[in-house]
């Protein structure tokens, strides 16, 4: 019997201005001269999925289809694309955005993740293994020790949990290693990392709050609908319920350029 489809999203439509006009996800951080998105294909394809979707955008679309063509290590890829009015718009709509372009192709449980994070094969197989048995939604936690700096601040949506299940996910601004009494946290608690096993028909929900979102917010041009805020609704009004493991692979992440030395190192002691 043939293996159940699973798709697995690359949100790889923005590009960052940090990076001069460079592509972050091609970065070249393997062993062997892999770029970063390769290594996280890679890492999915050996998991199990079987199906490559990139969401990409105008500055984006033709370095991937001339990077990748439509298939990759044998896995075939298909394109969606983000787009926006540049008359009304300062930037896309957010990752919930994003996400909805993908209706046309997915019809098939799928993981949408970003494209400059690597996130380990573990967590790529954990997630794959429970599509093919559950209908529910699914998500990796990692602990807050492991992905934010030793200086400085980040942002991270961090997961309030039970029985196993997300109750909610809230969005915490400037956490710091000093400053997490003040947030009522601890390195060990869990957060996102905007990595989500969903089924396809969560897409349906997700579409349906996109188009309020933008009929509220019209004339906005910078307001963004995101990924963590609206399935932290759906989880808080029942309309979903998502399961929770904590992540046995470290997160490697590319956000500004010197990352990509960091990176480099890191790849090669796992």
């Amino acid at each position: 019997m043939a293996d159940k489809e699973l798709a697995v999203v690359y949100m790889v439509a923005g590009m960052s201005s940090r990076f001069g006009g460079k592509i972050k996800q091609f970065a070249k951080v393997g062993p062997n001269g892999e770029t970063l998105i390769e290594n996280s294909l890679k890492q999915a394809i050996k998991a199990g999925f079987n199906k490559i979707i990139f969401i990409v955008g105008e500055k984006t679309e033709q370095p991937f289809k001339e990077m990748f063509g439509n298939k990759y290590l044998d896995t075939p890829i298909s394109y969606t694309y983000q787009r926006y009015n540049i008359q009304e718009r300062d930037r896309p709509w957010g990752t919930v955005d994003a996400a909805c372009s993908i209706i046309p192709v997915v019809n098939c449980p799928f993981v949408i993740c970003n494209g400059d994070d690597i996130y380990g094969e573990n967590t790529f197989k954990m997630l794959a293994n429970y599509l093919k048995k559950e209908k529910e939604c699914a998500t990796v936690g990692y602990f807050l020790r492991d992905v934010i700096p030793e200086k400085g601040t980040v942002n991270r949506g961090i997961f309030q949990i039970k029985n196993k299940y997300v109750t909610s996910v809230k969005e915490i601004l400037n956490i710091e290693k000093l400053n997490l009494a003040k947030f009522g946290l601890s390195l060990n608690s869990l957060c996102s990392m905007n990595i989500w096993a969903l089924p396809s028909n969560v897409l349906t929900k997700l579409k349906i709050i996109l188009d309020e979102f933008q009929l509220k917010n019209k004339g906005e041009r910078k307001i963004e609908c995101l990924l963590p805020t609206e399935i932290s609704k759906l989880i808080e009004t029942n309309q979903i319920k998502m399961r929770i493991n904590s992540a046995t692979d470290k997160w490697f992440g590319v956000t500004n350029p010197e990352d990509e030395e960091i990176v480099r190192k890191q790849l090669l002691e796992v």
